[in-house]
């Protein structure tokens, strides 16, 4: 089944900001934080300049629960911080599958002492890592999808098709399979639909068969090889788009989702939501292209018609333009909030 993007839009009941003219910017809604191409700038982003997005907007929604609540993508602290600062009354469990990540972000959130606990786990095993730490039910779950800006600036990462490096793609090093792994051993058929169900890529077919001719020449390892063949295939030239989306950019898009199981770790913690969510508890899950949004819209629809979920969100927030001028990580960035019913 395709999933089909959705329009952008701004506002939502309950939370009131300044409005100005919206950005100018109609890909927005369907292209990938990580993979927005910006031509001189996007991965030469320092490591330190990382941003969390809807900062005021996410404590707006939860910051006045009390309890404990579930970050479920932590990365290096952004969104933890700003809510334990909002409010002494809640304590975070922060999961992420980035050690490197989970470092930094032990070390930012060291001032709020017990209030915090870390754990390098994906949060598709929702129920098992609550009980893990012996919290049966949370007031709050809060999942920032996609990746950081410092994972794509590291070539190492092999998430950028800007620069050069291995095409690994694993935000979880412990895991065996990479990026070169799935291009160099599934047929064209299985390349084509891999990136057109992750991506939507409109030229997958042939973006496979150019894959597949390639590698019979040899084994195709770098990021720098894959883009530029992924251009090939298209008929575009990579180092002529001024602003324009990159040739690479939904099939870089698509190989890190299949790798990182994203889509599939995401209706795991949608399924096991509502089973962990105290009544009153508010789940908020942040999205980045279309496919996301659209799980995540159509799961919180249908829980709530069960009466479920309870929506706070019936459209999906938006950074304010101040945002995303500056932060252009942003400007893709959705919002869905729920509430969880009584279920009695």
């Amino acid at each position: 089944m395709t999933r089909s993007g959705v329009p952008r839009m701004v506002g939502s009941p309950g939370f009131k900001r300044p409005t100005t003219a919206p950005w100018p910017d109609p890909s927005a809604a369907t292209v990938d934080r990580a993979d927005r191409y910006h031509p001189g700038r996007m991965d030469s982003i320092p490591e330190q300049a990382h941003v969390s997005v809807l900062p005021e907007e996410v404590v707006h929604f939860l910051g006045s629960l009390e309890g404990t609540l579930l970050d479920c993508t932590v990365g290096r602290g952004g969104h933890s911080e700003k809510l334990l600062s909002s409010s002494d009354k809640l304590a975070i469990i922060g999961l992420d599958l980035d050690e490197t990540n989970l470092a930094a972000c032990r070390e930012r959130l060291t001032p709020f002492g017990d209030r915090v606990r870390l754990e390098q786990a994906n949060f598709a095993d929702l129920p098992g890592v609550l009980a893990h730490f012996g919290v049966p039910k949370v007031v709050g779950i809060l999942a920032d999808l996609g990746v950081s800006s410092n994972q794509i600036a590291d070539p190492a990462r092999g998430l950028s098709f800007d620069l050069d490096g291995p095409l690994d793609m694993r935000l979880d090093q412990r895991q065996k399979t990479t990026a070169a792994d799935l291009v160099n051993s599934l047929g064209e058929g299985e390349l084509a639909d891999l990136l057109y169900f992750q991506s939507q890529e409109p030229h997958s077919r042939k973006i496979a068969k150019r894959i597949c001719q390639v590698r019979r020449q040899g084994r195709i390892n770098s990021t720098g090889m894959l883009a530029r063949l992924v251009a090939s295939a298209v008929g575009e030239n990579p180092d002529s788009h001024h602003g324009r989306i990159h040739p690479a950019t939904r099939t870089f898009m698509a190989l890190r989702m299949a790798v990182n199981r994203e889509l599939s770790s995401l209706d795991a913690l949608l399924a096991a939501a509502p089973g962990v969510l105290e009544a009153g508890g508010r789940i908020a899950v942040i999205s980045f292209h279309s496919g996301e949004d659209r799980i995540v819209k159509e799961d919180f629809k249908k829980r709530s018609a069960a009466g479920e979920y309870r929506l706070l969100t019936k459209k999906p927030i938006t950074a304010s333009d101040a945002e995303r001028e500056s932060n252009p990580r942003s400007r893709s960035a959705k919002l869905r909030v729920a509430e969880r019913q009584n279920s009695a």
